[in-house]
């Protein structure tokens, strides 16, 4: 008995011992993961990436950056409603544990040692607190190490921090499935809500989320995405966050999710939210713009910049259907008679920013007539719906009347019949015919020849509409702002303004005939008027409407070209201009962004504008960190209203141009409008003031105008510049354009008048001599002149701009004779 005992006590003892060992080895081992845990306590510095959202003027949405799409929402701005749905699906005693719910791990064990063999992955019994530890620091990797050091971890957070601030980050870091995590990207994206806004079913199925988002894809596997919401749902009931009456109401609302692009973007407006996307990566680089969570304010007027694409297109098209060749179909597929068409087209890219075009495959054709099929529609879930539709295009609605054939950009050949445009299996874009026929489609093509139009408010250089091609879903390339073209005879108001700015005035009398000036190759250069003809003497006025090149160079040689470059400068049109005549009348390369701001500075007066699309931006916290506008106001930051006066705002801009020459030019180009080469615009019935330009061979036209408080540049070109053929000028093409922008932009503003300065006499003039009349007279205008420049005080001025002498110089009888006699500018 002695003997059994002894042996007992022995064999305990023997246990105690290796008990002790254990315990120390767990210990040491327990003691080496906490080591090397990385520090909890930076959570407290912690800032989740965060999406960046870009906003039109009037606070709409304009597009999303991010790596990770993420709203972070503070645990005071989440509705109890959501709280509750995650804490009943994830881990209903929360708020009671210390980080571990002993339970849940015994129950897992259980579960997991059912299921060894079966292939399933071992379940955790995870805590909310234990899955912020796992998100924040650790990886997924299945093992005994990374769940210890979760559990460590837990308890640490539990003591540092409160449980509002854990459950905080747990709802704004857990990812929810379709690139969105958190409550508040995830609601965005599912349902269109703020959290705020979420029913009791809503709620329930993003805390269903969780686990296995690809799981409960409501459009794949609707089903069990009811299945698992309903399961939260009765969580929810059975601990009393929400009534039995509650529940069986939401369990019978449908699972309606929408389907939301993973990047949203406003309609039209790709080109203009790319440029604000580069802008603010070059003020604070990538990092922040994808994770900063910035909140960015733009200029961008929606209503204006839908118009602006809509314009452009419509023009753009006009020119390729009348002007230019079919060029064949997009691409074409093969199917046999009685296959299904609609999945051999379903996967053509469509213009998702052109949407009056369809794509379509040709069914049959003949001469007259060709059946099509249009691309099916794709459901909620992305799959094609099994409905076909069809149409067919016929020729007298098909415009070109010749194609390519494949040999170069100028050979083309007839297209008679619609046999030989097309073939059964070529996918097209169409556009469904005006009126109320039905099934009858217009064939389209993207235009070879792009463009650009730039809107902008001239008082401030905001940009209100940008559009710089044909289609963004086509072509990324920003004609507005990547392209430099030259600016043709839409350069010459600079010359002007430094002429008028330096002793001439719009009565200046200009010779406008051959001259000619050595290359320095030991040739010479001639230039020429547009059409080849000469008008003789003629005033600065008639020059402008006119657009004549000759005088134009003469003004600039008499002037100085180092004059003419420091204007261009000034304005902003280029860097540092060659003072070369050539580029007096347009030939160095700008861009149309450049050109508009320019003309805006005429447009306000002659303050100094810089164009910009953003008017602010804040960071995550709502600090404002850039402001455009930087016009002093003296008393916008009073406390409260005491019958104060408004605030006043103090322009602080630079002055570049004399107000009055502004003016000047201002009613020169009035009359380009009213009498020149941009009578396209007159249809707008309302004050506007503009400038023409074209290049040689018709490579680049351009129109760019104002009215008092609107400015637009449209320019028209291929992107390889050629010729765009006989007549393509900037009047004929790009001024119509112009034209139809601005009649829509200001069909519900008021006719406004220019601005006249004070110290402008107005003297009543023969617009082609010069010289002044008695009012009512017939080809009389009413001409701005500075103090002691009109007529009469100043003298009768007349350059032949071979003198080199840069002041005016008084006409001698027999040129005085010349001008009276002359042709008067017209051709």
């Amino acid at each position: 008995m002695t003997f059994i005992l002894r042996s007992i006590g022995y064999i305990f003892g023997i246990g105690i011992v290796l008990v002790l060992i254990a315990a120390g080895a767990i210990g040491l081992y327990v003691s080496h993961i906490s080591a090397s845990l990385p520090d909890y306590t930076a959570l407290r510095r912690y800032e989740p990436p965060v999406m960046t959202r870009v906003h039109a003027s009037n606070g709409s949405l304009v597009a999303e950056y991010s790596i990770e799409r993420r709203l972070f929402l503070p645990i005071q701005t989440i509705p109890d409603l959501v709280k509750n749905a995650f804490l009943a699906a994830e881990d209903k005693t929360f708020y009671h544990h210390t980080g571990v719910d002993p339970v849940g791990i015994i129950r897992a064990l259980i579960t997991n040692y059912r299921n060894q063999g079966s292939g399933k992955r071992p379940i955790g019994a995870s805590t909310i607190t234990q899955q912020v530890a796992k998100n924040f620091f650790l990886t997924n990797e299945v093992s005994i190490e990374r769940k210890l050091k979760e559990l460590i971890l837990s308890f640490r957070l539990e003591q540092a921090y409160s449980k509002d601030k854990i459950l905080e980050l747990y709802l704004n870091e857990i990812y929810l499935g379709r690139g969105s995590y958190g409550v508040a990207a995830a609601a965005l994206d599912y349902f269109g809500k703020s959290v705020q806004e979420l029913t009791v079913a809503q709620a329930a199925y993003l805390a269903a989320l969780p686990k296995a988002p690809n799981n409960y894809n409501p459009f794949r596997y609707h089903d069990r995405a009811v299945e698992r919401r309903n399961w939260v749902i009765d969580r929810m009931a059975e601990d009393g966050m929400i009534t039995a009456a509650q529940a069986t109401e939401a369990k019978a609302e449908p699972l309606d999710v929408m389907t939301r692009d993973a990047a949203p973007h406003m309609f039209a407006a790709d080109y203009f939210a790319e440029e604000v996307r580069r802008k603010i990566a070059e003020l604070y680089g990538e990092k922040r713009l994808y994770g900063g969570g910035l909140s960015v304010r733009t200029s961008l007027d929606p209503k204006m910049q839908e118009m602006a694409r809509r314009v452009l297109n419509a023009g753009l098209t006009k020119f390729d259907v009348t002007r230019g060749s079919w060029l064949g179909p997009v691409t074409h597929v093969d199917f046999t008679p009685g296959e299904d068409w609609g999945s051999k087209i379903g996967d053509v890219p469509a213009l998702y920013d052109v949407p009056e075009w369809r794509v379509a495959v040709v069914l049959s054709v003949g001469a007259d007539e060709a059946e099509i099929g249009l691309q099916p529609a794709r459901d909620g879930s992305g799959r094609l719906v099994t409905d076909r539709e069809r149409g067919r295009i016929l020729r007298k609605d098909v415009a070109w009347k010749r194609m390519k054939d494949g040999k170069g950009d100028k050979p083309t050949r007839p297209a008679s019949k619609l046999s030989d445009m097309l073939q059964v299996g070529d996918v097209v874009y169409v556009e469904k015919v005006d009126g109320d026929v039905d099934g009858e489609w217009r064939l389209r093509q993207v235009p070879e020849v792009s463009g650009a139009l730039v809107a902008m408010d001239p008082h401030t250089g905001r940009v209100l509409a940008l559009v710089g091609g044909f289609s963004y879903a086509q072509s990324e390339f920003n004609r507005a702002t990547q392209a430099w073209r030259q600016p043709g005879s839409s350069f010459k108001p600079f010359v002007y303004s430094a002429a008028l700015d330096n002793g001439y005035t719009p009565a200046t009398v200009v010779l406008d005939a051959p001259i000619s000036f050595p290359d320095g190759n030991g040739g010479t250069w001639s230039p020429k008027n547009y059409g080849g003809k000469f008008a003789g003497p003629s005033t600065l006025r008639l020059g402008i409407e006119r657009s004549r090149n000759l005088m134009t160079i003469r003004l600039a040689n008499e002037i100085g070209m180092p004059l003419v470059s420091e204007y261009a400068k000034r304005f902003g049109i280029y860097d540092n201009l060659p003072p070369y005549l050539p580029m007096a009348i347009g030939a160095g390369e700008t861009t149309v962004l450049r050109m508009t701001t320019a003309y805006a500075i005429i447009a306000n007066g002659g303050k100094k504008v810089v164009p910009t699309l953003i008017d602010r931006i804040q960071d995550r916290f709502g600090n404002t960190i850039y402001k455009h506008d930087e016009r002093i106001c003296e008393g916008c930051s009073a406390e409260i209203w005491q019958d104060q006066d408004e605030p006043t705002l103090v322009d602080n801009a630079e002055q570049i141009l004399d107000p009055m020459t502004a003016y000047q030019i201002t009613s020169m180009m009035e009359g380009v409008v009213q009498r020149g080469t941009g009578t396209a615009v007159k249809v707008v019935g309302k004050p506007i003031a503009g400038k023409t330009g074209t290049t040689n061979d018709s490579k680049d036209a351009w129109f760019l105008g104002f009215s008092p408080d609107l400015v637009a540049g449209v320019f028209i070109g291929y992107d390889q510049p050629r010729d765009m053929g006989h007549g393509a000028t900037g009047g004929v093409l790009a001024a119509p354009i112009f034209a139809n922008f601005m009649k829509e932009a200001l069909a519900d503003k008021p006719a406004v008048a220019f601005r006249v300065p004070d110290g402008l006499t107005l003297v009543p003039i023969d617009r082609i001599t010069g010289r002044r009349v008695s009012a009512g007279t017939g080809g009389a205008i009413i001409e701005a002149f500075k103090p002691g420049t009109a007529p009469g005080e100043g003298g009768f001025s007349f350059i032949d701009g071979m003198g080199g002498d840069s002041q005016p110089k008084r006409a001698t009888a027999e040129q005085e004779k010349a001008v009276y006699s002359g042709t008067g500018g017209l051709y």
